[in-house]
């Protein structure tokens, strides 16, 4: 492979993103470049007075078919593809001219199928064939060509050729690769857009390089924020940072942790959030009473965690937040004076998500050594429909609503979890325990002395009544699990010898 510095004498240009194609087209004339272009690049060059060469001319063979064919060519093909030191001959012969430089970037099918009346006929127009063909070709012979999909490369090329009068190897490399990352991309969203089934056949994802993190979970681990090009919604990475440095790889992961919870509710609601699990959440009327009930329900913590609200962050909650150290707080908005107020704290991170909605159906997935294990997304809400009564007492209708609100928030615990819930706030929250007993003891230690009247639930059934004895005498009035264990029988007798009201939900919510 030739791995020399390459001149160029004659370039392609076929772009649909047409941004400053008209400087990089101008730049190349300058060097005295040739341009081969096509359709509506052609003629927004010309209009901006840059000679240009239409490949049908060049070729001898109009664009035909609605422009469906018009660079699949040999004369295009073979002057991108021949290799100069073997095939010079044979392009002579068949009267081929040696294309240097491709300038060429895709059909708009992201853009295309985020449209909410996109259907399979618009889908499939927006699907570019010549594109990727000229852009792989060019990608794969990089021993003479060069590629560039990309805008944000068209200034370093320019320069590279007007100081060194060609391209350096490890430039048409570097550009290769990140060519045929363009096309990759591209099939992906087609491949995934077109499956019936998301879980059907071979799985496929596609990310675009968002920022470098300061580290990963700890400073020795390196560490990247990648965007999904067609997620909707809101989402942390697309959230407007106010003030504040970028999040780290922890701000994010716990963030999102706290959004996730946050969509589970359309009433006010306020969650914080620490190490990617509720300590305190709470449900009501009004944003900064539902602050001060989330906060206070496991204040200590709090501290270094993360606010999240879904309706306007007041003047009050600011206040209250004043001598408290949290790492983010994050918002729909903010009232007049709230940023002001935030500025003073300068360490933390204020972010504005917009309208939050409602968690929908998405997909997904978790990297393993080896593969890759898909899910579909837990949105399932429970309704008193949902919940059978196994007990003698019946729960009231205040303990069903704290259950329901209680079991929405354990969706966001990791497993093992158990929490403990009154007048929709959370009490007490043990997370992530290898024993369940150990989850409970936890949830009954953080709920102090505020646990008469509540209720407690479980993510998986209670494999002993071992759990049920630990709480008798604490006030916990009610239990909501998803049953199913063997011992069901047992752990509903110790309730009913306790007088403790149980329903069984028929599924459980594990989060590992």
């Amino acid at each position: 492979m030739n791995t020399e510095k390459t001149s160029v004498k004659t370039a392609l240009i076929s772009v649909s993103n047409k941004d400053e194609i008209v400087e990089c087209a101008k730049g190349l004339t300058d060097l005295g470049v040739e341009i081969l272009s096509t359709g509506g690049t052609a003629k927004v060059l010309r209009n901006a007075n840059i000679p240009v060469s239409d490949v049908s001319d060049y070729t001898g063979f109009p664009e035909i078919m609605d422009g469906r064919v018009k660079t699949i060519n040999p004369l295009v093909e073979g002057g991108i593809l021949g290799l100069r030191d073997v095939h010079q001959e044979e392009a002579k012969a068949n009267k081929i001219q040696w294309i240097d430089l491709v300038v060429c970037n895709l059909y708009p099918f992201a853009e295309t199928i985020q449209k909410t009346d996109v259907n399979i006929d618009t889908a499939l127009e927006n699907i570019d064939i010549g594109g990727p063909t000229m852009i792989r070709s060019a990608a794969k012979n990089i021993g003479w060509g060069t590629v560039v999909v990309d805008p944000a490369d068209y200034d370093s090329v320019l320069a590279e050729l007007r100081k060194e009068g060609g391209l350096t190897f490890e430039t048409r490399k570097r550009l290769s690769t990140k060519a045929f990352g363009h096309t990759a991309k591209y099939d992906t969203l087609i491949h995934d857009h077109l499956k019936d089934e998301p879980l059907s056949g071979d799985f496929s994802v596609t990310f675009e390089k968002y920022y470098d993190l300061r580290y990963g979970e700890n400073p020795h681990q390196k560490a990247a924020a990648y965007k999904d090009p067609i997620a909707t919604g809101p989402n942390i990475l697309s959230a407007t940072i106010h003030q504040g440095k970028k999040l780290s790889y922890n701000n994010v992961m716990d963030a999102d942790g706290a959004l996730a919870c946050l969509r589970e509710f359309t009433e006010p609601t306020c969650a914080v959030v620490k190490h990617a699990n509720p300590c305190g959440v709470a449900i009501g009327d009004n944003i900064t009473d539902c602050f001060h009930r989330a906060f206070n329900a496991d204040s200590l913590s709090a501290f270094g965690g993360i606010v999240a609200l879904n309706r306007t962050c007041t003047i009050e909650i600011a206040e209250a937040l004043r001598k408290i150290f949290i790492e983010i707080i994050l918002s729909p908005d903010f009232e007049e004076g709230v940023l002001e107020f935030f500025s003073k704290k300068k360490n933390l991170r204020v972010l504005g998500i917009g309208n939050i909605s409602e968690r929908q159906p998405q997909i997904e997935h978790r990297y393993v050594d080896g593969g890759l294990l898909v899910q579909e997304s837990n949105v399932h809400t429970l309704t008193p429909e949902h919940l059978r009564t196994v007990t003698k007492v019946q729960p009231s209708e205040q303990e069903i609503e704290d259950m329901l609100f209680g079991w929405k928030v354990l969706k966001h615990v990791k497993s093992n979890g158990i929490l403990t819930s009154k007048n929709n706030t959370t009490l007490g929250i043990g997370a992530g325990q290898v024993s369940r007993v150990d989850a409970v003891d936890i949830a009954i230690r953080k709920s102090g002395d505020k646990l008469d009247g509540a209720i407690l639930a479980s993510d998986a059934f209670f494999p002993f009544r071992d759990s049920i004895d630990r709480i008798v005498d604490t006030g916990i009035k009610a239990v909501i699990q998803p049953g199913g264990s063997i011992r069901d029988e047992e752990v509903i007798d110790a309730c009913n010898e306790h007088g403790i009201a149980m329903v069984f939900t028929g599924m459980r919510c594990f989060k590992h």
